[in-house]
């Protein structure tokens, strides 16, 4: 379960820091906005939910610079972050709030764009039923999000030094894909792919994952200093990746996007129990 309080602080103090260590983030979301090349879309009005600094957001203006864009995050500090930047001349709306409770009208926006943001949610079904209220019909939902075997040897290194969480929880892609289903989005497409990053040494990689505000936020994680004892044992355990000369750092990458239609295929059994058909979930072949 992740700690949404400790999640948004720790965003919030990352806010000056993040462009400079979010190297990552940007590739991921660029990837993700080449698929858009391949959309017939004219949205009126897009959302950048979890926007952070702004990244997404400006590509999103400089694509449709008729558009409104609104960067949408749980972070004042990141908000206005983004409003700082000018793209084209045009700056986006900012709004400060929590991706599970969208201060937006039913049917109000054409597209929601999310960068590495859902892994935040509590719960990704209700998450998901929010993003399709607001989004009109024919509507899109594109976004990334990270699956489990993310940060895998800092959870396993740290797994040889205790039994607490080191890591904040991630979701399978399927269980992306059910949560999909169950808030009737039509035709789900979800695909992944690795990304290693590489470090000569420990300390620059837990630098990087400090200064973009992905601490750990399970809500079982040891709230206590780490102690030096400790903190050895755990570098002494991550020494075993060392390939090459460097140290790795995984990242599960899910890519994902669905459409909301006016009816999402779908029938009762005998017991009254709603069904949806598992077919209409499409995995890319990319």
């Amino acid at each position: 379960m992740i700690d949404k309080l400790q999640a948004r602080l720790s965003f919030s103090k990352a806010a000056d820091s993040y462009d400079e260590a979010a190297a990552l983030q940007r590739e991921i979301g660029q990837r993700m906005l080449e698929r858009l090349d391949y959309v017939k879309l004219k949205p009126e009005v897009i959302v950048d939910v979890g926007s952070g600094t702004g990244f997404c957001s400006g590509h999103l203006i400089k694509r449709y610079p008729k558009s409104q864009v609104i960067a949408l995050d749980f972070a004042l500090p990141m908000v206005v972050k983004s409003r700082t930047h000018r793209y084209w001349l045009k700056r986006p709306h900012g709004l400060c709030a929590d991706l599970e409770e969208l201060p937006l009208a039913d049917r109000s926006v054409d597209l929601i764009v999310s960068n590495a943001a859902i892994q935040w949610s509590t719960d990704l079904a209700s998450t998901f039923a929010e993003f399709k209220r607001v989004l009109k019909p024919n509507g899109l939902l594109m976004f990334t999000t990270f699956g489990p075997d993310t940060l895998k040897e800092i959870r396993q290194a740290w797994a040889e030094v205790d039994d607490r969480p080191h890591v904040s929880p991630f979701v399978d892609m399927h269980d992306v894909g059910d949560a999909l289903l169950g808030a009737r989005f039509a035709d789900p497409v979800i695909d992944m792919e690795m990304i290693t990053m590489t470090y000569s040494q420990l300390r620059p990689l837990m630098a990087d994952i400090k200064a973009i505000g992905a601490h750990n936020a399970s809500s079982e994680r040891h709230k206590g200093l780490t102690g030096k004892k400790r903190m050895q044992a755990f570098t002494q355990a991550y020494e075993q990746f060392r390939s090459g000369g460097v140290l790795p750092s995984t990242w599960e990458v899910i890519y994902g996007h669905a459409w909301v239609t006016d009816e999402m295929p779908q029938y009762q059994d005998d017991q009254g129990a709603t069904r949806i058909n598992i077919s209409a979930v499409r995995r890319s072949s990319t």
